[in-house]
């Protein structure tokens, strides 16, 4: 399913919930499980990690993921063999997050086309600036694979257009400066961030987000999308109770996901 077709199939009202896990965290069977588990509970998109032994975008719950996904054997072979099994059985849209090392190993043709053949629907990579982006978008735009590409709070117009003019699928706008992981707070300017990125792609708010609470105030900003990774990599971590926890924490999250709340 392409990300464009899921944001048109939401409501007026309603924002994606986009959930990120590591995939083969804690095993490649336990990641079908969980990804199953997002799903009952109301996730529209699932950003698939692809893990990396330098995740420089990531805090210490997520390179903590990343550590042991390695350890358990996860690879870019096997990545795309565990997309392939599981992408079928769900009518969302796949994400690969991943660093441009992986990629640039594998060939980044044949990168994108293992992503299209698996069953990715779009790729985000952090540490790929866009004026360094030409041959991963082409790539892309030939295997119809959305580029996702990220803003930050620091971006500037000039930039943010560039950004826009190579993105598609969703901008990936980064709430506050920083590494990935829970905070208390969301950067204020969150809002004014979003009206300054003057785009027809729908935006999605990242970085941080890990409460209900969260989620309406990021929703109620103007939010196409809110993306949660870190709250439900710690379920993982704990390893208490990981696949009933995650699907009633998503579904706590989705709900939050309406501007009038008409829905539970």
């Amino acid at each position: 399913m392409k990300i464009s077709e899921k944001f048109d199939d939401l409501d007026e009202n309603e924002a994606a919930l986009i959930s990120y896990v590591c995939a083969g965290d804690p095993s490649p069977d336990a990641t079908k499980n969980i990804v199953s588990s997002l799903v009952r509970g109301g996730a529209d998109i699932i950003e698939l990690g692809l893990p990396f032994s330098d995740p420089m975008a990531d805090g210490p719950t997520i390179q903590a993921a990343s550590k042991r996904a390695i350890e358990a054997g996860m690879n870019p072979d096997l990545y795309f063999e565990l997309v392939s099994s599981i992408s079928n059985k769900f009518n969302i849209p796949f994400v690969c997050m991943t660093y441009y090392n992986l990629i640039y190993k594998r060939g980044t043709e044949k990168f994108v086309q293992d992503c299209a053949q698996s069953g990715i629907s779009g790729v985000i990579v952090p540490d790929l600036p866009v004026e360094e982006s030409d041959e991963l978008a082409n790539a892309c735009q030939k295997n119809n694979v959305d580029l996702i590409l990220i803003i930050t709070p620091v971006t500037g117009k000039e930039r943010i257009q560039k950004v826009t003019e190579k993105s598609s699928g969703f901008l990936y706008i980064v709430s506050r400066l920083g590494v990935t992981g829970a905070r208390s707070n969301i950067a204020e300017n969150t809002g004014q961030l979003l009206k300054k990125v003057n785009s027809s792609i729908p935006k999605a708010v990242g970085f941080g987000i890990y409460t209900p609470k969260q989620v309406k105030n990021v929703v109620l900003s103007g939010a196409n999308g809110v993306i949660v990774g870190s709250a439900f990599v710690n379920i993982i971590a704990s390893n208490d109770d990981i696949y009933n926890r995650i699907e009633k924490f998503a579904a706590e999250l989705k709900n939050n996901c309406y501007i009038n709340y008409s829905k539970s």
